[in-house]
């Protein structure tokens, strides 16, 4: 549960113990609700901020006492291509968790830029899964991202290549 402090802190140091370390934080933990405000609950939001942003916030917090050792370490966010404008009906607690994830890894990014630490984030348009392609059974998925696609992106992130990017923000929107 990432949503929790301790069991974060757990399971990022039982990771680092038997890894011999952590150099690098994908924080992908995520979900989508549709639901508008008006006959909505309030619920929603408090769920899709403890899923989408608080999981980002605790697991980051537990990885620094070891991204910190290595000199290079590298934190990848997981956003969303939708959180920079909600235009569409019903996103509103989803795309504000997601824009929360941005900022967070904005500030993250200064904080630690003086420890060796990159902090990007990547914002997916509609990924191809059989989930969305379940949900959305009319959608051209032509035109959404690949799974694929979104780790290559990340790879390069994690790589020394990637050393002088930090506060990022990258659009990872297929032909969307």
């Amino acid at each position: 549960n990432l949503t929790s402090e301790a069991e974060a802190r757990a399971a990022i140091d039982a990771a680092a113990t038997a890894l011999g370390g952590i150099d690098v934080l994908v924080n992908v933990a995520g979900a989508f609700r549709w639901e508008k405000v008006d006959g909505g609950s309030i619920d929603t939001w408090d769920a899709m901020f403890a899923i989408n942003l608080k999981t980002a916030v605790l697991a980051s917090r537990a990885a620094l006492p070891h991204l910190g050792r290595s000199g290079a370490g590298r934190i990848v966010n997981i956003g969303a291509g939708a959180a920079s404008k909600a235009s569409v009906t019903g996103m509103g607690a989803y795309t504000a968790s997601k824009a929360g994830v941005h900022r967070f890894t904005e500030s993250l990014a200064d904080e630690l830029k003086d420890r060796g630490i990159t902090v990007n984030a990547i914002l997916p348009g509609t990924i191809d899964t059989p989930q969305n392609r379940a949900d959305m059974p009319k959608a051209d998925t032509s035109r959404w991202v690949t799974p694929v696609q979104i780790a290559e992106v990340i790879a390069f992130l994690l790589s020394d290549a990637a050393s002088g990017v930090s506060g990022a923000a990258v659009p990872v929107t297929g032909r969307g």
